[in-house]
């Protein structure tokens, strides 16, 4: 990653973590945007954020659970928030995820 011009590592890692929430929250506020386009348009989705936050948290001997980082992100618990708002994957969907990113190694979206 390229250096922040005049930031040190601190104020990296504080304007690093203000765009993770600003991410975060730009996704809850759009949850009509369906995890299988993310992942179809950008190769990542909020379980890969939710997952990644998961593996920071291990790396650190953290106690989050899955279900804990995917509330982080998700602002619900998971469950709730695929009743609420995701839709059924159409054919043309779930073509252009096994074509593509699963065959890659992702996984559930």
């Amino acid at each position: 990653m390229t250096d922040i011009p005049g930031a040190d590592d601190a104020t990296r890692d504080a304007l690093e973590a203000q765009v993770f929430r600003r991410l975060v929250q730009h996704l809850r506020d759009r949850p009509e945007v369906q995890n299988i386009d993310l992942m179809n348009l950008a190769s990542f989705c909020r379980n890969c954020l939710s997952n990644w936050l998961k593996d920071a948290a291990d790396e650190r001997g953290l106690p989050l659970t899955k279900d804990q980082s995917r509330e982080v992100v998700y602002g619900m618990p998971y469950e709730d928030w695929k009743a609420l708002h995701q839709n059924e994957a159409t054919p043309e969907q779930q073509s252009a995820f096994a074509t593509g990113l699963a065959s890659r190694g992702h996984g559930e979206v």
